[in-house]
């Protein structure tokens, strides 16, 4: 099914990547495989790609160390008729990170699920990285796509150096900013006034968070440094000042 002309479904499989906190995770059973879902949280990778924090007590996490493909179902919780709202399937491996990686995907991972604090010290505890092989989105009648991992996910390709400038933009913005933030959800995004956060940036946009709710604000145009995402969070501030 073709989608009709004013639909981008790369931007809109993007955007639930970036703010979805829940999802279905689907793995198969070593012994029988068999497929076995269940419910987890996520978080997203500087590059969109979904990030887990497992316990190997939990039969999921046995499953994919024992064979790591998995898919992730991940919806927009609309209200009313589920089915009516947007989601993706995305298809995958699972990656267990180590060392400087796990790191990154610690801080992404706390940064949207802060109560994971408690017990991400646990030693049954690891995280993990989907790196995705494909995606199914479906978005009403006229909406159905199948994406390719390069059409949804950031290319950080030119951005040395922009793990850690992003780590200091993020506390910078949640310490000194909350005004620009909270400008960025009302007048740029429509949303209401709240104590919204930012949990994450990367080249093509900003995570927003405020108790459950999140939102996704693009950029537009690609960022590459610290000095350039300065910049644009300057503009954009600007931008919703000017905004009535």
């Amino acid at each position: 099914m073709q989608p009709t002309a004013d639909f981008d479904p790369a931007r809109l499989a993007r955007s639930l990547l970036r703010r979805s906190r829940q999802g279905a995770l689907a793995t198969l059973m070593p012994k029988t495989g068999d497929p076995y879902c269940s419910l987890v949280n996520v978080a997203s990778h500087p590059d969109g790609s979904p990030i887990l924090l497992l316990s190997r007590l939990a039969v999921h996490t046995r499953n994919l160390l024992a064979d790591p493909r998995v898919s992730l179902m991940l919806d927009e919780r609309a209200e009313g008729d589920p089915l009516e709202g947007s989601r993706i399937m995305l298809a995958g491996r699972a990656e267990q990170a180590e060392g400087d990686a796990a790191a990154l995907l610690r801080r992404r991972y706390l940064a949207a699920h802060p109560s994971a604090e408690a017990f991400v010290e646990f030693k049954d505890f690891s995280f993990f990285r989907i790196a995705p092989s494909a995606t199914h989105l479906v978005a009403g009648f006229g909406r159905i796509v199948d994406l390719r991992p390069e059409q949804f996910l950031t290319d950080l390709a030119g951005t040395e150096g922009w793990l850690e400038a992003e780590a200091e933009a993020v506390e910078h913005m949640n310490e000194a900013h909350r005004d620009a933030m909270d400008l960025y959800a009302t007048r740029l995004l429509g949303a209401e006034s709240a104590d919204w956060r930012c949990i994450g940036c990367d080249p093509e946009g900003m995570d927003m968070q405020a108790g459950k709710r999140t939102l996704r604000l693009e950029f537009p145009e690609r960022v590459r440094n610290a000095a350039e995402l300065r910049k644009m969070l300057v503009r954009l501030a600007g931008d919703a000042r000017a905004k009535r």
